[in-house]
């Protein structure tokens, strides 16, 4: 379960707003663009050409076989000199019109695409094909211009009908996916080949060939490209999780059986859904556009969770899959732009942008609270690409200023002698000696284009569209003879479904009248991640007193504490997963002097989770002892921050567990004769931990287990985080209190269900069972040792010995507010907001207060097992469910990225 998100989005002016750039500034910053192409470029041709790439620390070029090898990274290398074919149109976009004449021929008298080599099939497609195709588009429009070219006889177009070929035995698959690699000389079927034993490929590597293939067969009237790019996308999409709609980032090429089941719009998946936007935009397919906005709306349900795009699984889309975000989906934005859904696209940049700024460049992974999860940055251009794309439909100057620090930061830290080295590690600065093509082939691109204005372009550019590698393919494709009728999955008779997505994509221009807008988005988000925009106290009118309401008094369970945040223009948003969401819209306050306490209150759940925040604690477990089990099952279980420290405790809390009524625990314990003596059960939710805690302690129970409400949930799949105090002094609390995530908390309860007697060990690690029954006959079971016992006690030492993060991995900070104690809105328990309260969106102390939650309070305490079909499983189908979800939970780990 991912911590408290609790987003502060005020629609006000907070700190001060960016100004219009001057023309000469543009200028400036153009001719730098410029000038740093020119370095990079330059410094490729005289070191490393005609090798594929540059390596720009020591001056010379990386050739496949030479270099010690790097795995599947050094796939992209064919010896076919990619940098300077990956750079075509980049040329003639920055006006370099005779250097791109130079490189054409240099590519058709050097170049050879014939050589033995095993290459990458999505590798070589986007960046050599599409350079090809690119470099043929600007040649045939120079052509037509008159003043360039004119020798030109569709030689690129040639070289790229014969690359297409040789990427085509890649596709000799029964599904018609392709194979990852393919040999360009040999294929892929034979042993000298050295490929085409793979049986798995990324989504995105089989998804993302139909513009370049298409365009191909477009140019060429052949359509023999075209048809198996579309085979492969018709097979990805009758694959989808048909409940969710999303696809998984692995695939089996030969059964379509999804090898990694966890969805998200980064590394693995990115291009798909980019390719079935752009595949409409030149082709004019209806098709791709339905698909495309099907999983679009899936995206926007199950992973966007503004500003955070969050990985989930497939079949279960609530569940996070991971914790943190990679640096490709930072593309995500300027495709947002093209689909018309700005505001997220605003959002999203915003935390890419402080991430960035945080970190000089966006590290190829980072957490929820925006630390460094992977710390290299191979000059990825993604970032670039959504900043211009924001720019050209919002108009801001601020994604200008944006631009202006990608230069700035390439210039201090990347900059070297030889052309720009990619980071090693961003938190240190160091280099590796490398230079992907993709940096010339689109950074410059990206940039160029930001501060160019339409008279400083060579053509205009919204007669293309843009490739994944940012090569340009003429939008009159789309009306270019094409022999073959596309095959599609509709009957005859078989309407296409328009009721789910858009035909057209709206006018920026009547959905931004206020160019503040995108600040008002941008604000809440900058404040989140670095906490630096310092506001000062609002001005209050004389007599007027104190704000209506502060941080530390809020409770989400009080109806009138919710009736002051709403005319503050303060609303609350349950979230899908179970988290709240602060949301202030400061033009919906009664007044502007409620406006300004909303601000201030806003502005103190911020500093109110910092101050709360304390160290991470590591996880406990409870293992039951009892008949059948006697020690084999161990539960993981998330720790307080008060009550006995089971750290310290040679012998942990050994005893029976009893529900307790009500049995929220939120007021007295009715049934205190059954739980005196024993651990008792509760539900979260409702009040803080630590009055639950306090109403089972006078009942004198000796220790007790919070259960999450949140059906699905489990500590296989989402972060532990540990329980907060209430704000006030929590040293009365004297016995331990740990926390179960729904999944673990179900299977307690069936125990108790089916045994009646069930008895558990609190402590802080798994104990070994001799010592659980030191001086105690050990059960027969276990002195018999059966095979069945042995295969338990493996499960179970694997259940116990999985590494759960304990830190906020799920923080889904937006303005992450890490507040120790539920209070205001820290709804739900989360790893780093170390809420006091059960659920709350900002408050760590508070539950929140949902009318359809007390329902379900009130039916669990009569039932606290549930009625759910999950409930009534047997212990033992719980556990197997369970340790099915957590080995495919470990595979995604094993394989990510």
């Amino acid at each position: 379960m991912s911590p408290v998100l609790f987003l502060l989005m005020l629609f006000g002016a907070l700190c001060s707003s960016g100004k219009p750039m001057r023309r000469e500034e543009k200028l400036k910053l153009r001719n730098q663009v410029v000038e740093m192409f020119d370095h990079a470029y330059q410094n490729y041709m005289d070191h490393a050409y005609p090798a594929d790439e540059l390596m720009p620390l020591t001056c010379r070029g990386r050739v496949r076989g030479l270099e010690p090898s790097r795995g599947d990274v050094d796939d992209a290398l064919g010896k076919f000199s990619l940098t300077l074919i990956d750079t075509l149109d980049t040329l003639v976009l920055l006006n370099k019109t005779t250097e791109f004449e130079a490189a054409v021929r240099r590519v058709l008298s050097d170049v050879r695409l014939d050589n033995d080599i095993v290459v990458s099939v999505f590798e070589t497609n986007i960046r050599v094909l599409g350079g090809l195709l690119g470099g043929h588009s600007m040649a045939v429009m120079l052509k037509e211009g008159r003043q360039h070219m004119q020798w030109y006889q569709d030689e690129l177009l040639h070289m790229a009908k014969d690359l297409g070929l040789r990427l085509l035995p890649a596709f000799n698959t029964s599904s018609g996916l392709p194979y990852p690699r393919v040999n360009l000389k040999h294929g892929v079927m034979g042993p000298e080949t050295r490929t085409g034993t793979e049986t798995d490929t990324c989504t995105a590597c089989a998804g993302t060939m139909i513009l370049e293939f298409a365009a191909l067969s477009r140019f060429t009237g052949d359509p023999v490209f075209e048809e198996h790019a579309r085979r492969a996308l018709d097979f990805l999409w009758e694959k989808r999780q048909r409940n969710s709609n999303l696809v998984g980032t692995t695939i089996n090429i030969h059964s379509g059986e999804w090898v990694r089941r966890d969805s998200g719009v980064g590394a693995g998946i990115d291009s798909y859904y980019e390719y079935l936007l752009k595949a409409y935009v030149l082709l004019g397919d209806d098709e791709f556009l339905q698909r495309f906005n099907t999983h679009y709306a899936s995206i926007m349900k199950y992973i966007s969770q503004p500003p955070l795009l969050l990985d989930v699984h497939i079949h279960k889309p609530l569940l996070p899959a991971r914790t943190w975000m990679d640096s490709l989906l930072a593309f995500f934005p300027g495709l947002q732009v093209l689909k018309g859904d700005i505001r997220p696209a605003i959002e999203t940049h915003e935390m890419l942008y402080q991430v960035t700024k945080k970190h000089n460049f966006l590290p190829e992974a980072f957490t929820t609270d925006f630390r460094v999860h992977w710390a290299q940055h191979p000059l990825r251009p993604e970032f670039a690409e959504s900043t211009y794309f924001l720019y050209k439909a919002t108009g801001d100057p601020y994604y200008l200023e944006a631009g202006r620090t990608i230069l700035d930061n390439l210039n201090r830290f990347a900059r070297v002698p030889c052309g720009f080295a990619a980071m090693k590690d961003v938190r240190t600065g160091s280099h590796e000696d490398r230079m992907d093509s993709f940096f010339l082939a689109e950074m410059f691109k990206y940039l160029f284009l930001l501060f160019a204005e339409a008279e400083d372009l060579p053509f205009d550019v919204e007669d293309y569209v843009f490739t994944t590698e940012a090569h340009l393919l003429p939008l009159s494709l789309s009306t270019a003879p094409y022999s073959s009728t596309p095959t599609s999955n509709r009957t005859a008779d078989e309407e296409l479904d328009d009721s789910n997505f858009d035909w057209t994509c709206p006018n920026t221009r009547l959905l931004f009248p206020d160019p503040a807008f995108p600040r008002n988005l941008r604000e809440p988000i900058r404040s989140a991640v670095d906490k630096s925009c310092p506001r000062p106290a609002p001005y209050r009118e004389p007599g007027m007193g104190r704000p209506p309401l502060r941080a530390q008094d809020f409770m989400a369970n009080n109806p009138e504490h919710l009736e002051l945040l709403r005319r503050m223009g303060v609303s609350l948003i349950h979230l899908k997963d179970g988290r709240v969401q602060l949301v202030q819209h400061a033009t919906q306050a009664v007044s502007a002097v409620a406006a300004e306490d909303g601000v201030r209150f806003m502005q103190e759940m911020m500093e109110l989770s910092s101050q709360q925040q304390k160290e991470q604690l590591p996880p406990r477990a409870i293992q039951i002892v009892s008949h059948p089990f006697f020690g084999r099952v161990v539960l993981t279980a998330g720790p307080a921050q008060f009550g006995t420290d089971l750290s310290k405790s040679a012998t942990g809390v050994r005893g029976f567990v009893t529900v307790a009524e009500p049995y929220s625990g939120c007021s007295e314990i009715t049934n205190a004769e059954y739980v005196q003596g024993h651990i008792a059960l509760l539900q979260r939710g409702q009040c803080m931990f630590a009055e639950k805690a306090r109403h089972i302690q006078k009942a004198g129970a000796i220790g007790g287990i919070v259960i999450d409400d949140n059906e699905g949930s489990s500590s296989d799949t989402a972060p532990l985080f540990q329980m907060a105090g209430d704000g006030r002094s929590t040293d009365d609390v004297t016995l331990p209190l740990l926390f179960l995530f729904h999944k673990e908390g179900n299977i307690l309860l069936e125990a108790l269900k089916e045994y009646r007697e069930v008895e558990v060990l609190l402590s802080d690690k798994a104990r070994d069972r001799a010592a659980i029954f030191k001086g105690k006959t050990l059960p027969g079971i276990l002195i018999e040792g059966s095979a069945d016992v042995q295969e338990a006690e493996e499960d179970c030492q694997t259940e116990a010995t999985t590494p759960t993060s304990c830190e906020p991995v799920g923080q889904s900070h937006v303005s992450t507010v890490q507040l120790d104690e539920v209070s205001p809105t820290q709804e739900e328990v989360s790893p780093v907001a170390a809420p006091q309260e059960e659920k709350g969106p900002i408050d760590p102390r508070a539950d929140s207060a949902q009318p359809k939650q007390e329902e379900r309070d009130s039916a669990k305490t009569k039932e606290p097992e549930g009625d759910t079909d999950s409930s009534r499983q047997s212990v033992d189908e719980l556990l197997a469910d369970w340790r099915e979800d957590l080995e495919a939970f470990q595979q995604m780990e094993k394989d990510e990225l």
